[in-house]
């Protein structure tokens, strides 16, 4: 705060105080709300072109350019926006606070209402659990240094100047976010075609190709089967019945018509031909709060991060289906629905736990057999983030990803060494991938506190000094008071005059 203006408050109530024409749309018109606002940038980003008869019930406040709206739900996400000049005349939601006035200048009144001091007062007022948010007149009662409209220019000049520079430092480190994204999409798709592994591959000749290790993965999983089925009829004192072997149960081979030329020494496999896929069990409500339930993963335990345990739910699961359900060292997981297609089919691996967990219907568990758990995570990783199992799960409301599918999907088969070779250049990249997204999530930190500070300081009267030739703050703010009060003095003596009742344009 500058010394001239040392403690001149005022609130936002006494300077804000331009009436809001509130008479809503009489046409088609352009309507914002506040999802329309983005709280990053402080921009309307999406205002929304309606017709009279869509027009919702909080469509109400006439704006201006110029104009500053606040949204008065959650006040700690400071979801606050200027009017552009291309928005003149457009709607607004009752569900904000509009801001207009003659004596704070608009850029003056949108960087004010940024500062982390405005945000704590209006947080530490909200009303209501479900739907938090804050009352015209905790806005209007707030208190802040008020500056001259000459020195609030100035103000405005330098924010605009120190903030543009941290603005662009921080649109390039979320463009560089971005790109990080693309090209870990790109390592996965270069990974799946063989692209990643080629120079590799050169110096390293198979000693089993993908078809042959394919052939004895078949061939393994065919005589387990076989072992097992003898074993049960000896012990059932049984001969084994003629061409029993005839009802083993072959997995699904791919259809390969349509997909790419593989590199030399790869095979196509079907899913179901490397592992067990299989759906959870439906939750019950009958089997919640049992004496003695079993924690189960469900899809939303499912993140890009692995599985979560902080929110894991329970039910009761009989014996035989803990046998069925029980999640193995090495399982992977994959949401089976979602609100989001992209989401649908995130792979996660299950790891070492203590103790039993079992799985939802809103989950596939894909058991690898021939392969590694890492191999078939980052095949599926690359199918979820490539859009193969979005295309799969086309529903209403909910996006499903059904075992049947799951299990018919083509997969690239490398030898075992180039998919331990494949398994290690992902990871490497993708570690040096997430190093530099820690940085720029730390960069972004503290743009975010040094954007703050540079508020705090234009706020205290710290950016810029203050003119001794400037009218003083304090007489301009006792002008602006005392012409108020003769306003409401006048508008008391008209209603008096008019016999306590207030006219048309008053109401």
């Amino acid at each position: 705060m500058s010394e001239l203006n040392k403690d001149v408050l005022a609130t936002l109530g006494e300077l804000a105080d331009e009436p809001i024409e509130s008479t809503g749309p009489t046409g088609d018109f352009v309507y914002v709300d506040i999802s329309s606002i983005d709280r990053e940038t402080k921009k309307i980003s999406d205002p929304k072109s309606l017709t009279l008869s869509q027009a919702p019930s909080r469509a109400k406040q006439v704006l201006k350019t110029g104009d500053v709206l606040v949204s008065m739900t959650r006040p700690n996400l400071n979801a606050v926006a200027l009017v552009p000049e291309q928005l003149d005349g457009a709607i607004g939601s009752t569900g904000f606070h509009v801001l207009r006035s003659r004596w704070l200048s608009p850029g003056f009144l949108l960087a004010l209402v940024q500062t982390q001091n405005f945000i704590d007062a209006m947080s530490s007022v909200v009303q209501g659990a479900l739907y938090p948010a804050v009352r015209p007149r905790d806005i209007a009662a707030y208190a802040f240094s008020f500056e001259t409209p000459v020195q609030q220019t100035r103000i405005v000049a330098k924010l605009e100047e120190l903030l543009s520079d941290l603005d662009a430092g921080v649109a390039e480190l979320k463009a560089a976010q971005k790109k990080f994204g693309q090209y870990r999409q790109s390592l996965l798709k270069a990974a799946v075609e063989g692209a990643l592994t080629a120079d590799w591959r050169a110096q390293h000749p198979p000693t089993e190709t993908g078809a042959q290790l394919l052939q004895r993965i078949l061939t393994e999983r065919r005589t387990r089967w076989e072992t097992k089925q003898l074993a049960r009829f000896k012990e059932q004192g049984k001969t084994p019945p003629k061409d029993w072997q005839k009802k083993y149960p072959e997995p699904v081979q791919p259809v390969t018509t349509a997909l790419p030329e593989l590199p030399e020494g790869w095979a196509w496999a079907s899913v179901e031909q490397l592992g067990h896929v299989q759906l959870g069990r439906q939750r019950s409500p009958s089997k919640v709060g049992k004496a003695h339930p079993t924690p189960y993963i469900r899809a939303a335990n499912i993140t890009e991060g692995g599985v979560e345990l902080k929110d894991v739910l329970e039910m009761e699961f009989s014996e035989t289906e803990k046998e069925t359900f029980a999640l193995k060292v090495g399982d992977v997981l994959l949401t089976e629905a979602s609100g989001s297609p992209e989401h649908v089919g995130r792979p996660a691996i299950w790891r070492q736990i203590e103790g039993l967990y079992c799985f939802q219907n809103t989950v596939l568990r894909f058991s690898p057999d021939g392969i590694g758990s890492e191999y078939a995570f980052y095949s599926f990783l690359a199918m979820q983030r490539l859009g193969v199992f979005s295309k799969l799960s086309g529903g209403v409301g909910i996006n499903h990803l059904s075992a049947g599918k799951f299990s018919k999907l083509p997969v690239p088969l490398p030898p075992v060494e180039e998919q331990q070779a494949l398994i290690e250049t992902i990871k490497e990249s993708f570690s040096r991938c997430e190093d530099q997204l820690a940085f720029n999530a730390l960069a972004l930190k503290q743009s975010t506190a040094q954007r703050q500070n540079i508020l705090r300081a234009a706020f205290a009267g710290q950016l810029v000094p203050q003119d001794p030739n400037d009218e003083p703050a304090s007489v301009l703010l006792e002008r602006i008071r005392a012409e108020r009060a003769a306003q409401a003095a006048m508008h008391k003596s008209r209603v008096a005059a008019n016999g306590g009742r207030k006219t048309r344009h008053e109401n």
